[in-house]
């Protein structure tokens, strides 16, 4: 018996302890990641950025929506949203119930996906081969029949009304006590909705700051901030591999970016210009995976700091 069945039994039983940690413990376990970037002009004061993303909210959330209210105590100057608030056609108002707190704050935002589409059940190995492939969203499979259209709507309007502007393939600008912070976003790369050349031109003069925004951190995004001269870009959309190895790391993006910036901050290179990116592993995951290893939902308060 030992010799026939021990190790499979053994490996069955660290399988499940490991399946239900993730499934019951790290996935609501939510953390506050802080990083600071020096892209201010000198002798221009800090700002604070809180940057939520991939919310991908369900009915039922309490635990999350607590945690998201609980992030206005940081006071930030303002706020980021990269994404993905939705996993859920009836989320709408358990999201801005979570995020009210937060839209009292200047803020800005961008949609995925997933905001404006249901999620579909998948196969979660379907990641790791059509990475092999080079096969991400509609950049490289077909396009999605039969899916779930999300009240994204309603999300813009409450959003709007609140004052946070929205990004998709447009620009805007915060004022904030005298500062003025250029804003330029991009619609979801994921499924095909971005438009650089509605956008571009780089950053704003007479603006203190201007920052990029886009949902999901596909190459093309951001070889296209980076040589319009962007100090620094916010996204979203990995979940930070979601299912990762201890010491080792993700093993997919869902995109076509490298798995060694898969979440925090890095920087990117183009045409001679290199940009801060900050990619968010997200607070939540779609509700037909709802499992994160090594890998806990997480938020970012960044702290702009003035260049060396």
């Amino acid at each position: 018996m030992r010799a026939r069945y021990g190790v499979p039994l053994t490996l069955t039983a660290v399988g499940a302890a490991g399946l239900a940690y993730a499934a019951g413990f790290e996935v609501r376990s939510f953390r506050l990641r802080r990083v600071t970037v020096p892209v201010l002009p000198r002798g221009m004061r800090p700002l604070r950025v809180l940057q939520v993303s991939d919310i991908h909210m369900v009915g039922g959330q309490r635990k999350k929506q607590r945690w998201l209210q609980s992030l206005a105590g940081l006071r930030p100057d303002f706020v980021i949203n990269t994404g993905d608030n939705l996993s859920d056609p009836e989320g709408v108002p358990e999201t801005l119930d979570a995020l009210g707190p937060l839209m009292e704050f200047p803020g800005a935002y961008v949609f995925g996906s997933n905001d404006y589409y249901g999620p579909k059940l998948r196969n979660p190995a379907r990641y790791l081969i059509e990475r092999v492939q080079g096969r991400h969203g509609l950049n490289g499979n077909a396009p999605a029949v039969g899916v779930v259209h999300n009240p994204w709507e309603e999300l813009r309007d409450a959003f709007d009304a609140a004052g946070w502007v929205g990004l998709s393939n447009s620009r805007g600008r915060l004022k904030l006590e005298g500062i003025e912070i250029a804003l330029t976003g991009l619609d979801d790369p994921h499924i095909k909705r971005d438009r650089y050349a509605e956008v571009a031109g780089g950053p704003e003069s007479g603006a203190d700051l201007s920052l990029a925004v886009v949902h999901a951190p596909y190459l093309r995004s951001l070889d296209a901030f980076t040589a319009d001269g962007y100090p620094l870009i916010l996204a979203g959309h990995t979940h930070g591999g979601q299912l990762c190895i201890p010491f080792y790391g993700a093993l997919v993006t869902n995109c076509d970016i490298d798995t060694d910036r898969v979440k925090g901050l890095s920087t990117h290179t183009a045409t001679g210009r290199t940009s801060y990116l900050h990619v968010s592993a997200g607070c939540g995951t779609n509700r037909y995976t709802p499992v994160r290893f090594a890998c806990p939902p997480e938020a970012t308060l960044l702290t702009l700091t003035a260049r060396d």
